[in-house]
């Protein structure tokens, strides 16, 4: 009779916080790793600035110049963006408040802040939720854009790790929820 494995079952109580802390380390070693290019001070004045568009004030500037640039789209797509960073906003402070993951500059020692961070808490990024979930919308009004919005997104994301202001993984999870509000948005919008 051949041997036939069994499909790994729950972790047991004394496994769960044994791969939890593996999974923390793993992070933290890859935060360090990004952080590491925060020694090029031209990476540093670059991404500072991606950040500090990503602040809000490139899609404020977008959301004014729509009704008057964005031709016949312009109004809605603006009111559109409006709603979906108003809801975004939302759920942006009930996870920051009830999760409250300290910032890696506090957290992990080697790690230092190269910007400042708008609230005390790292997860999820709000940076890159709101950059997801605008350039997605923009760029289904817009399509044209849409290489230019995801280029920036993207560097908006690394922005955040490489400064020392999020864990790769409130990235991802803010990244994720734009994206799933952006999608439901565009659905029913």
């Amino acid at each position: 009779m051949a041997f036939k494995p069994r499909p790994p079952g729950p972790l047991s109580p004394s496994e769960a916080p044994t791969r939890w802390a593996h999974w923390l380390a793993q992070e933290r070693a890859l935060a360090l790793w990004l952080h590491g290019a925060s020694s090029v001070p031209a990476i540093v004045l670059l991404l500072m600035a991606v950040s500090w568009l990503g602040d809000g004030w490139l899609w404020y500037g977008i959301v004014l110049g729509l009704p008057f640039g964005g031709g016949a789209s312009g109004w809605r797509c603006a009111l559109h963006i409006v709603l979906l960073g108003a809801v975004n906003l939302q759920i942006y402070w009930l996870l920051k408040r009830r999760i409250a993951r300290p910032r890696p500059f506090v957290s992990c020692p080697g790690i230092r802040a190269c910007a400042r961070s708008l609230d005390e808490f790292s997860f999820p990024s709000g940076h890159a939720m709101h950059a997801v979930a605008f350039s997605l919308v923009l760029a289904a009004y817009y399509p044209s854009l849409a290489a230019p919005l995801w280029s920036f997104t993207a560097l908006v994301a690394l922005s955040r790790v490489v400064l020392g202001l999020h864990y790769p993984s409130d990235v991802v999870i803010g990244a994720a929820i734009g994206l799933f509000t952006a999608e439901c948005s565009l659905r029913f919008i």
